[in-house]
């Protein structure tokens, strides 16, 4: 796989996985739990199903305050606007090395890098 096309899959499964989420934003919110020493935190959303109805839990994260506002933060509007990015690096000419002035500050560096870990790769 070229580099371009590395990015261009990444993209697109980003693409899909923010289309089957609940839509952005998404917040943390902190649930009391009677008895217990700590709240329990949710991921929620302004998500309205077809049928009009309101499912908003999106994560569920018992004792998980740190999760529980990284995964909003992490909501499918930027997988969107990650996914654009992606492209966007896909779109420049790029070669096997990306280009000689490449160095480890280079976007397409940074690029290839996080399109490698939504693919699930490291080389």
């Amino acid at each position: 796989m070229t580099p371009a096309d590395t990015l261009r899959a990444a993209a697109e499964k980003l693409r899909a996985l923010a289309d089957a989420a609940h839509g952005s934003p998404w917040a943390a919110v902190e649930i009391p739990r009677p008895g217990y020493d700590l709240p329990a935190w949710w991921v929620e959303s302004d998500h309205q199903d077809p049928d009009g109805s309101t499912s908003a839990t999106v994560a569920d994260c018992p004792w998980g305050e740190a999760d529980a506002h990284y995964i909003a933060a992490m909501h499918p509007g930027v997988a969107t606007a990650l996914a654009k990015w992606l492209e966007a690096e896909a779109a420049q000419p790029l070669t096997a090395q990306h280009s000689p002035r490449c160095t480890a500050d280079c976007t397409t560096t940074a690029a290839l890098t996080v399109a490698r870990q939504i693919l699930g790769s490291t080389s």
